[in-house]
């Protein structure tokens, strides 16, 4: 008998990668997961944002970004400005940074949806990946009947659907929350 629980296991690993790149797209409300992908250059390398500041939601509208260390702030402030898929405008007083989320506009909410749909349509080719070597494992195994071979694809193929189910109901919930005003 085919085992899947090797592939299931891979596909749900992408399904979490997939989660988390869904909580980085902006939704119009503040979330420190925005600024996950902002990396930040702090003593002679780039290092992710939360490494180098607490991130916290202060309000629906603004993030609140306090370095672990006061001399990286301007660094810090021109890394999550010069990350243009954000579009985010901080500022400084010396010792936080402050991220007020703007309002999004009907054409920017659609824009962002576009690139999520990106995101949608690189899992799902990682999960078709997942999906033709396991059909190779299963062509290639001489020890195992026609019908077992059949049933094995069949499985694979049941697989491959549901976590494609399962991304395409991660990116309509976050598709819609986007556009809910």
């Amino acid at each position: 008998m085919f085992d899947t629980k090797e592939d299931r296991k891979k596909m749900e690993d992408i399904i979490e990668r997939f989660k988390d790149e869904m909580k980085k797209v902006r939704t119009g409300r503040a979330h420190p997961d925005m600024l996950s992908g902002v990396k930040v250059e702090v003593y002679g390398q780039f290092m992710p944002l939360n490494q180098a500041a607490n991130i916290t939601a202060a309000d629906a509208t603004l993030l609140v970004v306090t370095p672990f260390d006061p001399a990286n702030i301007a660094a810090i402030e021109s890394a999550i400005r010069a990350d243009q898929s954000l579009g985010l405008n901080p500022a400084d007083d010396g010792r936080v940074i402050r991220v007020p989320i703007p309002p999004l506009t009907e054409e920017r909410r659609k824009e962002i949806v576009k690139n999520a749909s990106a995101k949608v349509e690189n899992a799902k080719v990682a999960l078709r990946n997942i999906r033709e070597d396991a059909r190779k494992a299963v062509k290639i195994a001489s020890e195992m009947s026609e019908d077992v071979k059949k049933r094995a694809e069949k499985d694979i193929e049941d697989l491959t659907k549901e976590f494609s189910d399962k991304i395409d109901a991660e990116f309509k919930n976050k598709s819609d929350e986007i556009m809910k005003i």
